[in-house]
């Protein structure tokens, strides 16, 4: 295997490299996938979108459970949190899905290295793609897992496609330590319920985490630079999660700055600075979910003259790098960190190597927050019309007089279309409620699709679901809700 060519050599196995991987099988190429972890998802699988909403779902259960089973006539008794049966139920759920990725590999005849790879030059025309294994060695796509133990292996391929992912970003005087401070990844499986977790960074990961320990149990502090959370989210849409994240006894403190860090006794003492006044908070755990970057140490990317432009890799719209042959997707390159727009990008990528016409719409990629309640959103925000002067009209409708919402006892938030008033064309749609992850999927598609707030207005949404609340929400663009 160690001589073999190969058409395509993927480095990472996260969302946007398996993905590419598995497309690049099913049309025709011959395919290698280095990874350094023993499991296939990367980070999205192994440690983050995953068993973020496995845990999200397992809290929300017992918070339920705990706060509102009475209410809907369920009398049990109060329930007791079994932490280490919860965490293992995260892992198992994490356990079959890379396990299924694994499948997907076998079943299209995917090479996989365990190692970590380096770019290491060009050579009679093939990229040279040095690793240094792991314990596993190479895997035959013909024979299964092979059982060597090679400390270095060349691979050879026509193209090389960069899929490292990224990884969180310490804070450079309190770095990670993996107990007392911690990044997501040490979040997703404390021993024990923190008695206070400070998270530092109001965004996407610290909200979700922080909430995840808050329905557990946790004093849960939020400390952001920012005077808002979710800066890039519809500024109602934020404002109503953060009203009702605090109802559930999550702490705000915004436009507050860490200045210093000592650990005393297991514990930490975490100064913050807002406006003139500075002092201590004191806590066990510290989130630091202050940002995340692209991991490019170590792919030998100067020795190649791969181009960064603003600490990401630039690339042309086949994803190709200013090395030719070598490409690059997902957290590596211009735009979200998301694991949907890694997805994407490696199908498209796959796509347009074999010579097909496929594009990635970036301009319809949702934002999801998966709090509880959810939040979610696709196109532009009212603060971004407001600021490009484009003319909007507003539809909204709220999910108190949704009847499902109301069944559910999920009433919180709303629906909002955003529409050129002209042609009614959706600008930008932006929920706060009950699965709105699920919800936003109707507006992806009506945007992408070019649809106007008419064409949602006169689909059928059946009764009583919570999709009503769109329907409503476009009839509501031109003030004809029905049950406002």
């Amino acid at each position: 295997m160690a001589n073999d060519t190969y058409d395509l050599i993927v480095i990472g196995a996260g969302p946007g490299g398996y993905v590419a991987a598995i497309r690049a099988a099913q049309l025709g190429m011959a395919v290698a996938v280095v990874e350094k972890r023993e499991t296939l998802g990367g980070v999205c699988l192994n440690e983050g979108c995953i068993p973020s909403k496995a845990l999200l779902d397992s809290s929300e259960l017992f918070a339920l459970a705990r706060d509102r089973f009475a209410g809907h006539g369920i009398a049990v008794d109060p329930p007791r949190l079994d932490l280490l049966r919860m965490m293992a139920r995260k892992d198992e759920v994490v356990k079959k899905l890379t396990d299924g990725v694994a499948f997907l590999f076998r079943k299209n005849r995917i090479a996989r290295v365990l190692g970590t790879a380096r770019l290491a030059g060009v050579r009679d025309g093939l990229h040279h793609v040095a690793v240094e294994a792991g314990d596993g060695g190479l895997e035959d796509r013909d024979r299964g897992p092979g059982t060597g133990d090679r400390e270095r292996e060349i691979l050879r391929g026509k193209r090389v496609l960069l899929a490292t992912g990224s990884e969180a970003v310490p804070i450079p005087f309190m770095p990670f330590d993996g107990e007392t401070v911690v990044s997501a990844r040490e979040a997703l499986s404390f021993a024990r319920v923190p008695e206070h977790l400070l998270v530092v960074g109001a965004g996407y990961i610290g909200l979700e985490l922080g909430s995840v320990w808050r329905r557990l149990g946790s004093q849960v502090t939020v400390v952001e630079m920012l005077p808002r959370m979710l800066p890039n989210t519809d500024g109602q849409v934020a404002d109503t999660l953060m009203r009702s994240l605090k109802r559930q006894g999550i702490a705000f403190r915004m436009e507050t700055k860490v200045t210093g860090f000592a650990k005393r006794e297991g514990k930490a003492a975490v100064t913050v600075e807002s406006g003139e006044a500075t002092e201590e908070i004191g806590c066990d755990r510290v989130l630091v979910a202050a940002g995340r970057r692209p991991v490019t140490a170590g792919l030998g990317l100067e020795e190649m003259g791969v181009r960064l432009e603003e600490g990401r890799i630039a690339v042309d719209d086949d994803y190709q790098t200013s090395a030719q042959g070598v490409y690059a997707i997902g957290d590596l390159i211009h735009g979200p960190m998301l694991a949907h727009k890694a997805m994407a990008e490696g199908e498209v990528f796959a796509e347009r190597l074999a010579g097909q016409a496929s594009v990635v719409d970036y301009a319809f990629i949702p934002g999801i927050v998966y709090t509880w309640p959810e939040a979610a959103g696709v196109g532009r925000t009212e603060e971004q019309l407001k600021a490009d002067g484009v003319e909007y009209t507003v539809g909204k409708f709220p999910f108190m007089a949704n009847g499902r919402a109301r069944c559910m006892d999920e009433t919180e938030g709303f629906v909002k279309i955003l529409a050129a008033p002209d042609s009614g064309r959706v600008l930008g749609i932006h929920l706060v409620g009950p699965r709105a992850s699920d919800l936003i999927a109707e507006a992806v598609t009506v945007m992408t699709y070019g649809g106007s707030a008419a064409d949602i207005a006169m689909t059928f949404h059946a009764h009583p679901t919570l999709s009503e609340a769109m329907k409503e929400a476009a009839l509501d663009v031109e003030k004809r809700a029905i049950h406002a």
